[in-house]
């Protein structure tokens, strides 16, 4: 089953809060494409391979590309999102629980720029969905644990894998051009890490745009009354509309967050930053087909970490890794707490 534009904008008209639905998520994607997607890039700016402001449109560009011609060819992260957790039920209280999931994202994203505290969109994403769920069938029946287990494989796969492939990409490539000459090596891996940088940029908006174009599909879903979210297909347009709100949020917000990954995190060479954008690439092209939604930033962190280790162990800002932890203890039960609680009051004040 697809879904047409026209529909989608007729239903629009006539259910309000599934138009408050649509704009949350597009909302939840700008900033995503503000604060995610620049990490994609961020080593390509600090080894100086590219100026900030033509990475960053080449982020955007990746982005777009990345999310419309992946989910081409596979839309398992967005199936995953979608059967994750019961949003069965009454059409209408079920969509008010969804949209109170999107309220409890935004809110827990402000809160955590205010104290401080590290967060993952992805992560975020995935808390206020179950909160939500749960808060509307009344318990922990309201989720799949087959689809949700994928969560742990994801966080798993992107800290262990993405951590050693930084290593071992950064060890191999150093021992190969250790006898070359190195202001030609310098030039040939400045390029090489543009194309690396790419692929990173590319690959998360297939990874985190299929993620929001699930709530799109779940949200349409519910509105319509229809059921078998899992055989309906991704229509372009809706694959188009994602793309382009999440570039327009690299293209507008994207330079801030360069500095804090690639540029304080640890100083890399130009074959350095190119170790840990294939090592991303690869991590988020597998998790990507394996249907495992992960966190683009977490796994980028996590190579550079890798590639800082086999430098040198005082290289690296270990205290980055801190962050990291902080987040996953926080934000699942936090955004998850948010969820349950907005959607209680959503559905009781409806």
């Amino acid at each position: 089953m697809t879904i047409e534009w026209a529909a989608f904008v007729a239903e629009l008209a006539s259910n309000p809060v599934l138009v408050a639905v649509t704009l949350l998520n597009i909302g939840v994607i700008v900033v995503n494409g503000a604060t995610d997607a620049p990490n994609a890039i961020a080593t390509v700016v600090s080894t100086r391979a590219m100026k900030p402001k033509h990475a960053i449109v080449m982020a955007a560009i990746c982005n777009f590309l990345g999310l419309l011609v992946i989910s081409l060819f596979t839309a398992a992260v967005a199936h995953t999102i979608f059967n994750m957790v019961d949003f069965g039920g009454d059409a209408r209280q079920s969509l008010i629980a969804l949209m109170a999931a999107m309220v409890a994202i935004i809110v827990w994203g402000v809160a955590a720029w205010w104290f401080g505290i590290p967060t993952s969109q992805s992560h975020s994403l995935i808390a206020g969905l179950t909160g939500a769920a749960i808060a509307l069938q009344g318990g922990f029946g309201a989720i799949n644990g087959e689809e949700w287990i994928k969560v742990v494989y994801g966080i798993l796969l992107s800290t262990l894998l993405g951590f050693f492939l930084g290593w071992f990409n950064s060890k191999i490539i150093g021992r190969l051009c250790a006898n070359m000459d190195r202001h030609k090596t310098a030039s040939v891996f400045r390029w090489a890490q543009i194309v690396s940088g790419a692929g990173v940029a590319f690959m998360h908006g297939a990874q985190d745009g299929q993620k929001f174009m699930s709530i799109f599909v779940l949200a349409i879903m519910l509105a319509s009354g229809t059921d078998g979210a899992e055989n309906m297909a991704l229509p372009l347009w809706l694959m188009v509309f994602c793309a382009f709100n999440m570039g327009l949020g690299t293209a507008v917000g994207g330079e801030r967050i360069i500095k804090s990954v690639g540029l304080d995190m640890v100083k890399l060479e130009p074959f350095q930053g190119f170790a840990a954008s294939c090592a991303t690439f690869f991590c988020l092209m597998l998790s990507t087909f394996a249907g495992l939604p992960v966190s683009t930033t977490h796994t980028n962190t996590t190579a550079i970490m890798g590639v800082g280790a086999a430098k040198r162990k005082s290289a690296v800002k270990w205290g980055i890794a801190v962050d990291m932890v902080k987040t996953w203890v926080l934000t699942f039960p936090g955004c998850g707490l948010l969820g349950f609680v907005f959607a209680h009051l959503f559905l009781m004040f409806s």
